[in-house]
């Protein structure tokens, strides 16, 4: 019988501390700067610790509580949400961002076995208006709204 309780939260819990070191490590060559003039190092290096504790709690209680294994891998969605974000990076500067979101929400959510066309089609809608509106006008993220294929 293995010690390990919960195989959810231990592969969560490593996977967790795999990314968080990982993002740490990345950032040692960058300045950090202080929390009042923070530098490029200082938010990559603070979410890492943040993400390796979150990850050792889980891996912590994969020790401590019992729950269930892990299931099959939906390799199906996973594919989905991959290749809708991969698409979206390719669409981002000829389409534009408004556009590029709407098609990442909807090929996203082909991955839900819960997917309705309507409902996802206001969600894509809605979230490419807010996106809009807070990185483009509230940021000043430098996308275009509708990209160069659309005279934009």
């Amino acid at each position: 019988m293995s010690a390990i309780r919960n195989p959810k939260d231990f592969w969560a819990g490593l996977i967790y501390i795999v990314i968080g070191l990982g993002a740490f490590y990345i950032a040692l060559d960058y300045e950090m700067g202080t929390a009042v003039r923070m530098g490029p190092g200082y938010f990559p290096r603070v979410l890492g610790i943040v993400l390796a504790l979150i990850g050792l709690a889980a891996l912590v209680r994969s020790f401590l509580r019992p729950g269930e294994a892990v299931g099959r891998m939906a390799w199906r969605a996973a594919l989905l949400v991959l290749g809708a974000t991969a698409v979206f990076g390719l669409l981002v500067r000829g389409a534009g961002l408004v556009l590029s979101l709407f098609v990442l929400v909807l090929v996203s959510a082909c991955a839900s076995k819960q997917f309705r066309l309507p409902s996802t089609v206001l969600l894509a809608a809605g979230l490419a208006v807010f996106s809009a509106l807070v990185f483009l006008k509230g940021l000043g993220i430098p996308l275009p709204l509708l990209g160069s294929w659309f005279g934009g």
